[in-house]
């Protein structure tokens, strides 16, 4: 859990982790240590269909927060758990939800509508939901800053690659496709989580190998991607077998990338190019040969790395080769702004 103080220029005026099951009294006199607080947002993983932007927190409002709880039971309990932990540290002042999902709300049918049965999406309201909206948007904006440019003008693919990854196609400052769906276990490769399966893969473990479906859960979403492949889930330990010549690291590597690829060039076909790739996340910001190698096959879209700007450590920097058309960019990833921003818009 992490708690960050924004000033009204966004300046960052203390931050700090808290690990999981950290005491209520704890977060609540870390707050009241930080100084006045005017409002407080707090990042809520899934809205829905019904959270299609940021929205004051109520009795109600916490309510049918809960009711979602199984779409994404492991990030929405840790999720109201720290919003009720703070709740005697924000007693009188405005606290809103921020939603990953709402940034993709309003996808185009086309993208957001899965080939189903009518019943099903009637009846349960399946959809692709899209995750990481408030790191995307974000992402999004600022490229749109670097570039001096309005974000209304671009086409841009971001790519939030951390322990978990997506990556969405931001047109006008709008998500119009992503690569998360109904949860977030759809679309990359990540640390963990194996990405996209054949559906007829999860039928046949449970009908002809008998696994129990909790059982396949746990293992598509504990014990796949990079940990399924190389037996570790950190991309820097992968990188540093890799280049020892380890030949599972270098596999899984290549499944990674093989993927990543794939879904930026996807990305840039659904708004029919693209005027700038972003990438952002841990893996994203830290990871160069992770940039270089999934940059590397795109040359078609116009993408093209400059070896010594991709090498430099931190911060928000062009690392896009100067003759390429379609500049690459480097971008912190930046919640905590993307809901200040929020916050803001909402409470005028």
């Amino acid at each position: 859990m992490k708690l960050s103080v924004l000033d009204a220029g966004d300046t960052l005026l203390a931050s700090r982790s808290f690990p999981g099951g950290v005491a209520a009294s704890d977060l609540a006199g870390w707050v009241g240590a930080a100084g006045r607080v005017d409002a407080v947002g707090h990042r809520i993983v899934h809205g829905g269909s019904e959270f299609a932007g940021p929205v004051l927190m109520s009795g109600e409002v916490r309510a049918r927060i809960e009711a979602l709880g199984d779409l994404a039971p492991l990030h929405q309990a840790k999720a109201l758990a720290a919003l009720d932990a703070l709740a005697g540290a924000s007693s009188g002042i405005p606290v809103v939800a921020c939603f990953d999902t709402a940034f993709h709300a309003h996808m185009p049918e086309a993208a957001a509508l899965y080939a189903i049965p009518a019943e099903w999406r009637r009846r349960w309201g399946i959809r692709r939901f899209g995750f990481h909206g408030l790191s995307h948007a974000y992402a999004a904006r600022r490229t749109a800053e670097l570039m001096d440019r309005p974000v209304t003008e671009l086409r841009i693919v971001t790519c939030h690659l951390g322990a978990g990854a997506s990556l969405a196609a931001v047109q006008g400052g709008r998500s119009v496709d992503t690569t998360m769906g109904f949860t977030p276990l759809e679309g990359l490769v990540m640390a963990t989580r194996s990405g996209s399966v054949d559906p007829g893969l999860v039928l046949w473990l449970i009908r002809e190998a008998g696994l129990d479906p909790s059982a396949v859960a746990e293992g598509l979403e504990e014990g796949s991607g990079l940990a399924g492949l190389a037996g570790t889930a950190d991309m820097r330990e992968v990188l540093e077998r890799s280049a020892a010549g380890d030949p599972e690291s270098r596999l899984a590597l290549d499944v990674y990338l093989h993927r990543l690829r794939a879904g930026i060039a996807a990305m840039a076909a659904s708004m029919g190019g693209a005027d700038a790739v972003t990438f952002t996340g841990g893996v994203g910001e830290s990871a160069a040969e992770v940039r270089r190698r999934a940059t590397e096959g795109l040359g078609f879209l116009g993408l093209g790395i400059d070896e010594e700007r991709n090498a430099l450590p931190g911060g928000d920097r062009a690392i896009g080769d100067a003759a390429a058309p379609v500049p690459a960019f480097v971008v912190k990833a930046r919640e905590d702004l993307q809901i200040a921003h929020e916050v803001r818009a909402l409470l005028g």
